[in-house]
């Protein structure tokens, strides 16, 4: 392994990639913003890779990809063919007997898997892991070439009861392999050796899924790396915060589902931690969405599983991300009952808002903005050498938005904003509010390319206490891709009684997950500091179908014993519940382990402006700007030349090459001492 060096971190996303670059030598920094090349996303992060010069100076590269959730959202995965437990192929479809429409019996789901795809044969492992029928390999070649006749791309074998013992599953995966003419083959034990069918059946087939698409994008990057000179080492970032080696991405792409989103709330938590903002939300406007998520306690929230679509179901440990279709280029339209949206149709890139003049016609959030005066038109976002069509943009609003609602334009324009602030809003209080949080103890962190502009109307919309704006909003998410921790998490279902617990045998089986868990991490390439181990069980009442998350201390297996646990788990479940059930035995499901290499800590006092900033030379000509239904002369800055400690009163708009932001009138933008605008309502 190498120490940092050099290192991009690269945040592909729908309208724009972003880079940030970081020489640990030189305590340099720089960042990038281009366009993004949907459908070839690789051109513009390679674009963006060489507006820093040589690439082959370069150590790392950290990349944070929505490749593989485009292609579960857009449904442009590989053709997989399943190999099932006789009498087990309708899984899939049959799901949690969940519906797409709660109320009402309409609404189709239609799986990744065609019915006809879906093959079975026959085998039979007990829950208890005893072998009552042995797989015949035989059978599964001869169903295998079935599901190659039949178009497949892609394999996955999944057997029921699998976890409690994969010798069936793998000796058909190993008969399978002898046909199958690649590597997009997988086996569910593989994946998530965890009890419960679906949820095990839908990680593993949507794994496959994603191995031909996320792996010949990751392929074709690297030899473009390799091409121009890169001898250093290339990660992803995973769904929960963490990076891994590009070989692991490859073999598990299921992980790389919310990558770039996660890399933005890792940073985000790490800018509010530094700052001194222990408790914020973080929410990330981009081009398509809006995503969501709270850190608490300087912790974020890890979910088990996430549903990416419905019936989608991904169980994986991932940051909790709650995502909405309001972003620069959502779509604002009058509904048939007269009621005004925007989103969730996006313009995307490719035509983008109307102001881009790209060919799109139907006015956007960010056509609302422009028309506003929010956004300067001669100094958009990103290194687009283009400018902004004001008038394109004010005649879309007036057509599509104005008229219908009997509106002048003006109020049209301020009318979308407005709503795609309280869609904005819903989603806030959902992650706070809805899970017991009161916003007033929470800071915003909004970043992206259009966060900034929305963080006044959400500190008022919501109560939040303030706005945390980190110094490039337009780049967090690569900037989360350079300080991201190398991680592994890894799952063993094990169906322990704690009246009669082995604690020895526990003991053993975790030193044993930490050492694979560890393996992965340092193999990965990137240096670490020092390397960390995480055990969480899974338990329960008996009688009881959910689990809670107890958390065991790595230092003290020697020490483990059956009262241990029990204490652990009585505090657990007491925070949860506030009460215990006195008399009913307790069971372990399962034994999650986590192995993460922490990198070094990024100094972010680097970010902070220089002794040459200056107030003065930050000014720029002032224009008008609409808020709360009337003009109002708006003073113009350079956010990136304002000093420390300056405190500037709304109305006013701060100007930098990755973002704007927006201080409405009533609120007040302090510069604190890492380069961060504090945004709190004026005294």
């Amino acid at each position: 392994m190498t120490a940092l060096g050099r290192i991009v971190g690269v945040d592909v996303g729908g309208t724009f990639t972003d880079l940030f670059y970081y020489d640990e030598e030189a305590g340099a920094f720089r960042t990038a913003k281009v366009s993004s090349n949907r459908g070839d996303e690789a051109v513009g992060f390679l674009q963006g890779l060489q507006s820093f010069g040589a690439v082959a100076g370069l150590t790392s590269v950290v990349h944070g990809t929505t490749v593989g959730t485009n292609a579960l959202l857009e449904r442009k995965g590989a053709r997989v063919g399943l190999i099932t437990t006789r009498g087990f192929r309708d899984v899939l479809e049959m799901r949690r007997r969940d519906r797409r429409n709660t109320w009402g019996l309409w609404g189709d789901f239609v799986p990744v898997v065609e019915r006809d795809m879906r093959l079975e044969v026959g085998e039979r492992t007990l829950a208890d892991g005893t072998i009552r029928e042995a797989v015949d390999e035989a059978e599964v070649e001869a169903v295998a070439r079935q599901l190659l006749a039949q178009g497949a791309e892609a394999l996955a074998v999944v057997f029921v009861n699998a976890y409690a013992n994969p010798a069936n599953e793998m000796r058909a995966f190993e008969a399978a392999s002898r046909i199958w003419p690649n590597t997009a083959l997988v086996a569910s034990t593989q994946i998530l050796p965890e009890i419960r069918e679906f949820e095990r059946t839908s990680t593993t087939v949507l794994n496959a899924y994603l191995q031909p698409v996320v792996g010949g994008y990751l392929g074709k990057l690297d030899a473009a790396l390799r091409e121009d000179g890169f001898e250093g080492t290339f990660h992803i970032v995973q769904s929960n915060g963490g990076a891994m080696s590009t070989d692991t991405a490859r073999k598990l792409p299921v992980r790389t589902a919310l990558s770039g989103p996660a890399a933005g709330v890792i940073a985000a938590a790490a800018i509010a931690e530094a700052a001194g903002f222990p408790n914020v939300i973080t929410g990330d406007l981009g081009g398509t969405s809006f995503d969501v998520s709270l850190v608490a306690g300087t912790k974020t929230a890890l979910a088990a599983q996430t549903t990416i679509d419905f019936g989608l179901v991904i169980r994986t440990p991932m940051i909790e991300i709650s995502t909405i279709g309001a972003g620069g280029g959502s779509i604002a339209h009058v509904d048939a009952g007269g009621m005004l949206q925007v989103g969730p149709e996006s313009a995307g890139s490719r035509p983008g808002p109307v102001c881009y003049g790209a060919g799109n016609d139907r006015p956007t959030l960010t056509d609302a903005n422009v028309v506003l005066g929010r956004i300067n038109a001669e100094r958009p976002i990103g290194s687009t050498g283009r400018t902004l069509d004001v008038e394109a943009a004010r005649t879309a609003i007036e057509r599509h938005v104005a008229k219908p609602l009997g509106l002048g334009t003006m109020e049209a324009a301020e009318a979308i904003v407005r709503i795609a602030d309280a869609r904005m809003a819903g989603a806030i209080r959902l992650v706070s509010i809805e899970r017991g949080h009161d916003p007033a103890e929470f800071a915003a962190v909004p970043f992206g390319g259009g966060g900034a502009l929305h963080a006044g109307a959400l500190i008022k919309d919501v109560g939040l206490k303030a706005a945390l704006v980190p110094r490039f909003p337009g780049v967090t998410s690569a900037l989360g891709c350079v300080i991201a921790d190398v991680r592994h998490d890894q799952v063993q279902t094990v169906n322990l009684l704690l009246s009669n617990l082995d604690a020895g045998a526990l003991a053993a089986r975790m030193r044993a997950e930490a050492e694979a868990a560890r393996a992965v991490v340092s193999a990965s390439g990137l240096f670490t500091e020092r390397l960390d181990v995480l055990f969480e069980l899974d338990m329960h009442y008996l009688g009881q179908t959910h689990t809670i998350a107890v958390p065991l201390a790595a230092e003290d297996l020697d020490a483990l014993s059956a009262e241990s646990v029990a204490s652990a788990f009585r505090e657990a479940y007491r925070r949860s519940y506030s009460r215990l059930l006195d008399g009913i035995d307790a069971k372990i499901v399962n034994l999650r382990t986590s192995a993460i290499g922490r990198r070094p800590r990024f100094d972010l006092s680097a970010l902070a402006p220089g002794a040459d900033a200056s107030l003065e030379g930050s000014r720029r000509p002032a224009r008008p700007v609409w808020f709360d239904g009337a003009w109002h002369e708006t003073a113009i800055y350079d956010r990136l030349t304002i000093p420390v400690g300056t405190v500037i009163e709304g109305p006013a708009i701060l100007e930098q090459p990755d973002a704007t932001t927006v201080v409405n009138p009533g609120l007040a933008a302090r510069v604190d001492a890492l380069g961060n605008l504090v945004i709190e309502p004026r005294a």
